[in-house]
């Protein structure tokens, strides 16, 4: 009558219809939810939970958990309000005559509302079975009265209905006329005639009209809420909910229809309790509406406390909510029920029912959404598992049911919809950060999974262009312990780029009983994340290792992401450091470093792999065009102190662009060169080197113009934008020393042969340039101050030789011996472009 009196026919079954396509778009999200497995307590929290993980279904379920609390607490002061219709004294008089016994005040209404939730305290707290009983009793006893209501329409004959109102000043006195079945009585309830809330005082609207009414249809949830109570709940759930929801759609439309057919407005506006004067047996009316209003007062006291115990089940709030798991000898949640009825009985202060129904209607829609969020979510990820056996849904119904939740809070109270979405979003934080990890499987992580697939495909390796190219790093890793500064390092120079930790595992699987790399791969992952570095991990297991990087260069990554830079640590004779031990992550948080990596390697004991094998790396990584970085001392970097030391000037990064092991080709705009000055200017542009500055060091001769190749190297550096000193370095003293060991002048037959083969080749090299060389190379590079944070040097390619292995790799350890952190650079792709 409420609804029907204010908004007239034609958009009271206009609300009816937005409402139930709402309720009918998550009811089919609820069935197909409740038909994928099993249910426990906790209904549409449990739902959205398993769904969506923890932070949403905590949150959630508080919501959920506030909206059925609020819910109860707008129906017992439902059944108040009739009460207080049917026995209050009337305003104005001293006494109650005849039934009219109860005073009424705010303090006596809120006594009133005291005594009656204290009754479905004690029904709940018998448990579920009693509870399920008495339902149904309701059920009987409403269906009855409905049945008498349906028939007074027909049975009863016109009359006029006194109504008398309570006004500050005294009482207003009205009459309200139930008309029996009138064209014109319909005529002029087709339209809306808002007015007043003779309750509460406040100008009735749609939107707040709305919000009372779709109260009546939040019991949707009644069935899933006692999922955990129910025998067969992914039987009965999906049946009992439907067929609630049509027959409580026909039902009200029937209602509104025949009330606008028999009864003139004002009888519809100012008494709320008009079927007892219309009715052929008016007590039977009251003894339904008390029922009714008892049996959803207590459906939302026990949906509450259900669902308070399945959040403390499940730990999310750790010892906030430990008291709500305490259960009685038959499994009933006593302290989760008390709990939840002393939060009903504060929202009883606030008095009036249409008060308190712009929030419950907000919540509701919020859960709904939240429900229809979860099925979308799990419809989208595609996930095999996903096979509910209620198939008449799809995700435009999830999609239409978020939209129209969504829609409606705002339409009905903004500010409540602000505020509750803020109060959720406080909660996901919340949890985010502060609930245990949990095992139910996260829906995002499948989401993920089908979006990364999706772009994988998309992302087309024939449409790469030098302008987009990003390092994409494997680093090859032995043992974590002696290499954190190295994983943090290059975690600096990836750029956005892929980034893979590769271990070997020198093993024959055809030896072992299983494979020995699933235990170790938690450890590693666990390593990532400590690190707080965002590498994947992939390792393997080889013969030696050598194998084993070939074959992670082959089957690392996927589609067109695929590591194009090789790292990996200096072979040298250097023992070994712990430095995940001394690592920020570990001591700072007083964390064990993580089980599963062996102790390091004993200065004595023999290494894994011989230097031929080492410099055979290097040489299969340049063979597959990988680019390969050479790290030697970056566990002596201190990043940290480097970059926070407030000295002046800020620490350096120092470039070596050209072959120190090659002065006779001393070129500094090849491939190599310019790929190592990128890397520098990538380290530089990350977060933690910024304050870093490059210098450049420009090798020059006596008679070869040195300004006019410093000129042309800073138009180099313009041109790729790289900002950098430049530093000019005369080397004369250097390179007589490597003429007087040569074989002959500049542009002799050794020089021509290598110019023809297109590529700096090592073999007359090893023969050209001596130790005595190389360690004046070293000593050139080391004298250059103020020593820096790290430095970059062109690595050669190795030699075809094979047997020249060794003495290359001793000469790359004499020229970076005592360097500090320096990085050994060969690049063999185009990285590089001036183009927009």
């Amino acid at each position: 009558g409420f609804v029907v009196g204010h908004a007239g026919l034609y958009q009271a079954l206009a609300m009816f219809a937005v409402a139930y396509f709402i309720i009918g778009m998550t009811v089919l999200s609820v069935c197909a939810i409740a038909t994928n497995g099993a249910l426990d307590a906790g209904g549409a929290y449990y739902m959205i939970s398993r769904a969506l993980g923890p932070e949403f279904g905590g949150s959630i379920g508080i919501m959920f958990f506030l909206a059925n609390v609020c819910g109860s607490a707008l129906y017992v002061l439902g059944l108040v309000e009739a009460v207080v219709d049917s026995f209050g004294i009337p305003p104005g008089q001293e006494g109650g005559t005849g039934v009219h016994v109860l005073p009424q005040s705010y303090w006596y209404e809120l006594l009133y509302g005291t005594v009656l939730l204290a009754l479905c305290l004690l029904v709940c707290l018998v448990g579920a079975s009693i509870y399920a009983k008495a339902t149904f009793l309701i059920f009987l006893i409403v269906a009855a009265v409905l049945g008498t209501i349906l028939v007074s329409f027909f049975a009863t004959r016109p009359l006029k209905v006194p109504i008398h109102l309570p006004r500050f000043n005294g009482t207003e006195t009205d009459n309200g006329f139930f008309t029996g079945f009138s064209l014109d009585t319909l005529r002029d309830n087709l339209g809306g005639g808002y007015a007043v809330d003779y309750t509460t005082g406040q100008m009735m609207s749609f939107s707040s009209v709305f919000a009372v009414m779709f109260n009546g249809c939040t019991g949707i949830m009644a069935g899933s809420n006692m999922s955990g109570d129910l025998k067969r709940p992914s039987y009965s759930i999906p049946r009992g909910t439907i067929s609630a929801v049509l027959f409580t759609y026909l039902v009200y439309n029937l209602l509104a229809f025949l009330m606008c057919a028999t009864c003139n407005r004002i009888l519809l506006q100012k008494d709320y309790g008009f079927l007892r004067d219309i009715s052929i047996f008016p007590p039977l009316v009251t003894v339904g509406i008390y029922a009714a209003t008892l049996s959803a007062a207590m459906s939302n006291l026990i949906g509450a406390s259900r669902i308070l115990y399945a959040l403390a089940r499940d730990d999310l709030f750790g010892r906030a909510l430990a008291l709500a798991k305490k259960t009685s000898a038959s499994g009933n949640p006593v302290m989760a029920v008390i709990i939840s009825w002393l939060v009903v009985q504060v929202v009883l202060f606030s008095g009036k029912l249409n008060t308190i129904a712009s929030v419950v209607t907000t919540f509701f829609l919020l859960v709904y959404a939240t429900v229809n969020l979860a099925c979308l979510a799990l419809e989208w990820a595609s996930a095999p598992n996903f096979r509910p056996t209620f198939r008449y849904f799809t995700w435009h119904t999830c999609l239409l049911g978020i939209a129209g939740c969504c829609v409606m809070m705002f339409l009905i109270s903004p500010v409540s919809a602000s505020a509750s979405l803020g109060f959720l979003l406080l909660l996901l934080l919340a949890l985010h950060y502060l609930s245990p990890s949990s095992t139910w499987g996260y829906i995002s992580q499948a989401l993920i999974f089908h979006q990364v697939r999706k772009y994988l495909l998309m992302l087309d390796v024939r449409k790469d262009h030098v302008k987009f190219w990003r390092p994409q790093m494997l680093l090859m890793v032995q043992n974590p312990r002696g290499s954190s500064r190295l994983i943090d390092f290059v975690n600096d120079l990836k750029k956005s780029g892929l980034y893979v930790l590769g271990h070997v595992e020198l093993q024959d699987l055809d030896m072992l009983p299983s494979d020995p790399l699933q235990p170790q791969q938690d450890s590693w992952l666990s390593l990532v994340d400590k690190l707080n570095v965002k590498a994947f991990v992939s390792l393997t297991l080889a013969p030696s290792v050598r194998h084993g990087v070939r074959q992670l260069l082959f089957t690392s990554g996927l589609g067109g992401m695929r590591p194009n830079t090789l790292v990996l640590g200096f072979y040298d004779d250097e023992a070994p450091q712990d430095g995940l031990a001394r690592h920020p992550a570990f001591t700072s948080a007083r964390e064990e470093v993580p089980l599963g990596f062996p102790p390091l390697r004993a200065p004595t004991t023999p290494k894994l792999l011989s230097a031929r094998e080492y410099v055979g790396i290097v040489a299969d990584a340049l063979k597959m065009l990988r680019n390969v970085l050479l790290a030697r001392q970056l566990e002596s970097l201190d990043k940290a102190w480097e970059l926070r030391r407030a000295a002046s000037p800020p620490p350096t990064i120092h470039v070596w662009p050209v072959n120190l092991l090659r002065p006779d080709s001393a070129r500094y705009a090849d491939t190599c060169s310019l790929f190592l000055l990128q890397m520098a200017c990538v380290l530089n542009m990350a977060r933690a080197w910024r304050r870093a500055s490059l210098r450049l060091f420009l090798c020059v001769e006596a008679g070869t113009m040195p300004h006019a190749q410093e000129e042309k190297l800073r138009q180099l550096l313009k041109d790729l934008r790289i900002q950098a000193q430049i530093q000019l370095v005369p080397w004369d003293a250097i390179t007589r020393l490597h003429w007087q060991t040569c074989r002959g002048p500049p542009g002799g037959p050794a020089e021509e042969e290598e110019e023809e083969e297109g590529v700096v080749n090592f073999p007359t090299n090893t023969t050209q340039v001596s130790d005595e060389y190389v360690c004046a190379a070293n000593k050139l590079v080391l004298e250059q101050s103020p020593a820096p944070a790290v430095r970059f040097l062109y690595l050669p390619r190795p030699p075809a030789d094979t047997s020249l292995y060794p003495l290359y790799l001793h000469q790359l350890e004499l020229l970076t011996r005592g360097l500090g952190p320096t990085v050994l650079v060969h690049g063999v792709s185009a990285v590089t472009s001036t183009q927009l």
